[in-house]
Protein backbone atom coordinates (compact mmCIF):
# COMPACT_ATOMS: atom_id res chain seq x y z
CA UNK A 1 0.00 0.00 0.00
CA UNK A 2 1.51 3.36 -0.65
CA UNK A 3 2.48 5.48 2.49
CA UNK A 4 0.01 8.46 1.37
CA UNK A 5 -2.96 5.52 1.32
CA UNK A 6 -1.46 4.56 4.58
CA UNK A 7 -1.57 7.13 6.28
CA UNK A 8 -5.29 8.16 4.89
CA UNK A 9 -6.25 4.92 6.09
CA UNK A 10 -4.91 5.52 9.78
CA UNK A 11 -6.23 8.85 10.17
CA UNK A 12 -9.89 7.81 8.90
CA UNK A 13 -9.36 5.48 11.27
CA UNK A 14 -8.44 7.38 14.18
CA UNK A 15 -11.24 10.13 12.87
CA UNK A 16 -13.63 7.19 12.95
CA UNK A 17 -12.34 6.78 16.70
CA UNK A 18 -13.17 9.55 17.68
CA UNK A 19 -16.88 9.84 16.52
CA UNK A 20 -17.77 6.84 18.27
CA UNK A 21 -15.81 7.56 20.98
CA UNK A 22 -18.24 10.78 21.09
CA UNK A 23 -21.11 8.81 20.44
CA UNK A 24 -20.73 6.52 23.59
CA UNK A 25 -20.19 9.45 25.58
CA UNK A 26 -23.28 10.58 25.13
CA UNK A 27 -24.94 7.51 26.03
CA UNK A 28 -22.94 7.70 28.97
CA UNK A 29 -24.38 10.40 30.07
CA UNK A 30 -27.33 9.83 29.22
CA UNK A 31 -26.96 6.81 31.41
CA UNK A 32 -24.83 8.44 34.20
CA UNK A 33 -28.14 10.94 34.34
CA UNK A 34 -30.92 8.18 34.93
CA UNK A 35 -28.72 6.53 37.38
CA UNK A 36 -28.08 9.61 39.49
CA UNK A 37 -32.09 10.62 39.10
CA UNK A 38 -33.17 7.06 40.37
CA UNK A 39 -30.57 7.00 42.81
CA UNK A 40 -31.82 10.23 44.36
CA UNK A 41 -35.40 9.67 44.27
CA UNK A 42 -34.76 6.33 45.82
CA UNK A 43 -33.29 7.71 49.10
CA UNK A 44 -35.52 10.65 49.39
CA UNK A 45 -38.54 8.23 49.36
CA UNK A 46 -37.37 5.45 51.36
CA UNK A 47 -33.89 6.19 52.96
CA UNK A 48 -32.57 7.01 56.38
CA UNK A 49 -32.62 10.53 56.72
CA UNK A 50 -28.89 12.23 57.11
CA UNK A 51 -29.68 15.27 59.51
CA UNK A 52 -25.90 16.56 59.32
CA UNK A 53 -22.55 16.43 57.92
CA UNK A 54 -21.35 14.27 60.83
CA UNK A 55 -24.50 11.41 60.24
CA UNK A 56 -23.27 11.62 56.72
CA UNK A 57 -19.47 10.64 57.13
CA UNK A 58 -20.46 8.24 59.47
CA UNK A 59 -22.95 6.54 57.04
CA UNK A 60 -20.10 7.11 54.39
CA UNK A 61 -17.56 5.51 56.27
CA UNK A 62 -19.82 2.00 56.54
CA UNK A 63 -20.86 -0.18 54.17
CA UNK A 64 -22.67 0.76 50.75
CA UNK A 65 -25.47 -1.17 49.71
CA UNK A 66 -26.37 -0.09 45.83
CA UNK A 67 -27.64 -3.20 44.81
CA UNK A 68 -30.71 -1.77 43.47
CA UNK A 69 -28.61 -0.03 40.68
CA UNK A 70 -26.53 -3.03 39.72
CA UNK A 71 -27.84 -3.03 36.63
CA UNK A 72 -27.53 0.74 35.87
CA UNK A 73 -24.02 0.48 37.10
CA UNK A 74 -23.11 -2.00 35.10
CA UNK A 75 -24.13 -0.30 31.76
CA UNK A 76 -22.03 2.71 32.64
CA UNK A 77 -19.40 0.40 32.95
CA UNK A 78 -19.87 -1.26 29.77
CA UNK A 79 -20.32 2.66 28.48
CA UNK A 80 -17.56 4.22 30.20
CA UNK A 81 -14.50 1.41 29.05
CA UNK A 82 -14.27 1.91 25.68
CA UNK A 83 -14.34 5.63 25.78
CA UNK A 84 -11.69 5.49 28.09
CA UNK A 85 -9.38 3.42 26.33
CA UNK A 86 -10.23 5.38 23.12
CA UNK A 87 -9.38 8.62 24.84
CA UNK A 88 -6.27 7.18 26.51
CA UNK A 89 -5.02 5.70 23.85
CA UNK A 90 -5.28 8.86 21.44
CA UNK A 91 -7.50 6.62 19.49
CA UNK A 92 -5.10 4.15 17.79
CA UNK A 93 -6.31 0.78 17.67
CA UNK A 94 -3.40 -0.83 19.18
CA UNK A 95 -4.87 -4.26 20.89
CA UNK A 96 -4.84 -3.48 25.02
CA UNK A 97 -3.93 -6.52 27.26
CA UNK A 98 -7.43 -8.28 28.55
CA UNK A 99 -5.94 -7.90 32.11
CA UNK A 100 -5.99 -4.45 31.42
CA UNK A 101 -9.36 -4.07 29.93
CA UNK A 102 -10.49 -5.58 33.46
CA UNK A 103 -8.66 -3.79 35.76
CA UNK A 104 -10.31 -0.83 34.21
CA UNK A 105 -14.13 -2.36 34.35
CA UNK A 106 -13.32 -3.19 38.30
CA UNK A 107 -12.06 -0.01 38.89
CA UNK A 108 -15.03 2.19 37.32
CA UNK A 109 -17.80 0.06 38.56
CA UNK A 110 -15.70 0.38 42.03
CA UNK A 111 -15.96 4.46 41.48
CA UNK A 112 -19.70 4.42 40.49
CA UNK A 113 -21.00 2.59 42.99
CA UNK A 114 -19.23 4.34 45.52
CA UNK A 115 -20.16 7.88 43.74
CA UNK A 116 -23.71 7.10 43.70
CA UNK A 117 -23.45 6.28 47.67
CA UNK A 118 -22.00 9.69 47.86
CA UNK A 119 -24.45 11.58 46.28
CA UNK A 120 -27.28 9.70 47.98
CA UNK A 121 -25.99 10.39 51.32
CA UNK A 122 -25.54 14.53 50.36
CA UNK A 123 -28.94 14.58 48.52
CA UNK A 124 -30.32 13.04 51.92
CA UNK A 125 -28.74 15.98 53.66
CA UNK A 126 -29.47 18.65 51.39
CA UNK A 127 -33.27 17.60 51.19
CA UNK A 128 -33.28 17.77 55.61
CA UNK A 129 -31.71 21.41 54.71
CA UNK A 130 -34.74 22.47 52.41
CA UNK A 131 -37.19 20.75 54.58
CA UNK A 132 -36.29 22.54 58.15
CA UNK A 133 -35.98 25.85 55.92
CA UNK A 134 -39.34 25.63 54.46
CA UNK A 135 -41.22 23.59 57.02
CA UNK A 136 -42.63 21.93 53.36
CA UNK A 137 -40.87 18.50 51.54
CA UNK A 138 -38.20 19.38 49.35
CA UNK A 139 -38.56 19.74 46.12
CA UNK A 140 -36.52 16.84 44.51
CA UNK A 141 -35.65 18.71 40.75
CA UNK A 142 -33.76 21.86 43.15
CA UNK A 143 -32.23 18.69 45.64
CA UNK A 144 -30.87 16.59 42.80
CA UNK A 145 -29.41 20.05 41.61
CA UNK A 146 -28.29 21.51 44.28
CA UNK A 147 -26.24 18.02 45.49
CA UNK A 148 -24.76 17.31 42.33
CA UNK A 149 -23.28 21.30 41.98
CA UNK A 150 -21.97 20.39 45.81
CA UNK A 151 -20.79 16.89 44.98
CA UNK A 152 -18.72 18.30 41.87
CA UNK A 153 -17.76 21.83 43.60
CA UNK A 154 -18.02 21.72 47.42
CA UNK A 155 -16.41 25.42 47.65
CA UNK A 156 -19.06 26.81 45.58
CA UNK A 157 -22.08 28.04 46.76
CA UNK A 158 -24.95 26.27 44.01
CA UNK A 159 -25.76 28.73 41.64
CA UNK A 160 -29.45 28.40 40.42
CA UNK A 161 -29.49 30.82 37.40
CA UNK A 162 -30.36 27.96 35.53
CA UNK A 163 -32.23 24.69 36.65
CA UNK A 164 -29.45 22.27 34.44
CA UNK A 165 -28.42 19.39 35.67
CA UNK A 166 -24.07 19.02 35.28
CA UNK A 167 -24.64 15.18 34.53
CA UNK A 168 -21.06 15.68 31.66
CA UNK A 169 -19.19 16.56 34.64
CA UNK A 170 -20.59 14.08 36.65
CA UNK A 171 -19.86 11.00 34.45
CA UNK A 172 -16.52 12.50 34.14
CA UNK A 173 -15.63 12.20 37.37
CA UNK A 174 -16.88 9.06 38.30
CA UNK A 175 -15.82 7.36 35.38
CA UNK A 176 -12.19 8.95 35.21
CA UNK A 177 -11.63 8.65 38.98
CA UNK A 178 -12.51 4.79 38.39
CA UNK A 179 -9.89 4.57 35.52
CA UNK A 180 -6.88 6.36 37.19
CA UNK A 181 -7.46 5.74 40.60
CA UNK A 182 -8.51 8.68 42.52
CA UNK A 183 -10.40 8.76 45.45
CA UNK A 184 -13.36 11.03 46.04
CA UNK A 185 -14.25 10.51 50.03
CA UNK A 186 -12.13 14.22 51.03
CA UNK A 187 -14.45 15.59 48.32
CA UNK A 188 -17.01 13.94 49.55
CA UNK A 189 -16.98 15.13 52.96
CA UNK A 190 -16.33 18.63 52.08
CA UNK A 191 -19.59 18.38 50.28
CA UNK A 192 -21.48 17.07 52.96
CA UNK A 193 -19.90 19.96 55.27
CA UNK A 194 -21.02 22.77 52.71
CA UNK A 195 -24.41 21.29 52.78
CA UNK A 196 -24.95 21.87 56.08
CA UNK A 197 -23.90 25.51 56.04
CA UNK A 198 -26.47 26.22 53.17
CA UNK A 199 -28.74 28.82 53.50
CA UNK A 200 -31.62 26.74 52.15
CA UNK A 201 -34.42 28.98 52.54
CA UNK A 202 -32.48 31.42 50.27
CA UNK A 203 -31.88 28.94 48.15
CA UNK A 204 -35.53 27.81 48.02
CA UNK A 205 -36.99 31.58 47.03
CA UNK A 206 -34.04 31.49 43.98
CA UNK A 207 -35.37 28.18 42.94
CA UNK A 208 -38.92 29.11 42.96
CA UNK A 209 -38.01 32.53 40.89
CA UNK A 210 -36.10 30.29 38.57
CA UNK A 211 -38.99 27.89 37.88
CA UNK A 212 -41.09 30.58 37.33
CA UNK A 213 -39.08 32.24 34.80
CA UNK A 214 -38.26 29.46 33.14
CA UNK A 215 -41.70 27.42 33.11
CA UNK A 216 -39.80 23.94 32.16
CA UNK A 217 -38.58 20.84 33.49
CA UNK A 218 -34.61 20.25 34.43
CA UNK A 219 -32.50 20.02 31.59
CA UNK A 220 -28.43 18.91 31.02
CA UNK A 221 -25.68 21.11 30.68
CA UNK A 222 -22.74 20.16 29.32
Amino acid sequence: MPPRALRDRVSSAGKGARVHALKASDALVETVGGLADRAIDRVLLTGEPVTSAADGKRLLAGQADTEAFADDIQRVVVLAVPVVRTLARGARFTKVPWVMVASSAVSIGVAVRTGVRELQVLSSLVAHRLEQAEGVPSDPALVKKVAIDLYLAPKRTPRLADDRLRLVRLARKWVFSGAFGRKTSKRAARALDAAERLDAAALSRRWEAVRRRRGRGTTVRR
